[in-house]
């Protein structure tokens, strides 16, 4: 329950909604409320304040957008899970980093492994020849227990088939095993990253419903001397994660 002796100040002019969103973020960041936690009823925050629904509602919809609460029809509105700061997007680093990095356990599932026909694109994005085949590796990765990543990568099998030979690719970061030689170490990395929907097989994966928000980033990774390594194509929860990057002014 919110603190009874939070106040609203109608004597500044900073907008009502506004305050009411800077005191309920104030107690979630405070820890009076835990991730899943349910927040008073707008009608309940409505007579608390002594302000209108149509205020209440403001606040907590841009809690909701901005990722700090989220809504389950008919039952009310409860405290998210903090989102996982994704910072990979500027650097090559492995996924066991990242998570440890934000304080949390990595874990890894291997859904399949196996040696595939390429795909026309995957020809072309990994400068292929007629007959080459790849290297399939789809991946669920999940912090502190919650899936929230799936990985699709393809490696040229000429190159890295000695991947397939005494790795545990649940326990050992790819990258490491691919650093081994100059051939494959991915030091260079082109992503492009887009908005989309989680598709069936995500849901099902990623314990995500259908429709909703996700990152989708495909990465194709390149070895010093410029060949194309790795391709992968990543769908991470958008409820779960956020990319930071920094830019910097050269003028």
């Amino acid at each position: 329950m919110l603190d009874k002796n939070l106040t609203i100040d109608r004597s500044v002019p900073i907008p009502m909604y506004y305050q009411l969103k800077s005191l309920i973020l104030k107690e979630i960041k405070d820890g009076s409320y835990q991730p899943d936690d349910p927040i008073p009823t707008e009608n309940e925050i409505s007579e608390m304040f002594n302000i209108s629904r149509t205020t209440v509602r403001q606040a907590m919809s841009e809690l909701v957008q901005e990722g700090w609460l989220y809504r389950i029809k008919s039952k009310g509105t409860f405290v998210a899970r903090p989102k996982i700061k994704q910072d990979f997007i500027k650097k090559v680093e492995s996924f066991e980093s990242q998570i440890r990095r934000s304080g949390m356990t990595p874990s890894t599932e291997v859904l399949e492994l196996s040696i595939q026909e390429p795909t026309a694109e995957q020809m072309q994005l990994l400068h292929l020849a007629e007959g080459d085949k790849v290297i399939f590796l789809y991946r669920k990765r999940s912090a502190d227990d919650q899936p929230i990543v799936l990985i699709k990568t393809y490696l040229p099998y000429k190159d890295c088939g000695f991947i397939l030979e005494n790795h545990d690719l649940e326990k050992e970061s790819l990258y490491n095993i691919l650093s081994v030689s100059q051939e494959t170490a991915v030091v260079k990395i082109d992503r492009v990253l887009e908005a989309t929907e989680a598709t069936r097989e995500d849901a099902k994966y990623l314990e995500y419903k259908e429709g909703r928000a996700i990152h989708h980033i495909r990465s194709l990774g390149y070895n010093i001397y410029g060949k194309p390594i790795e391709l992968s194509i990543a769908d991470y929860r958008g409820d779960r994660n956020k990319f930071e990057v920094t830019v910097y002014n050269t003028n």
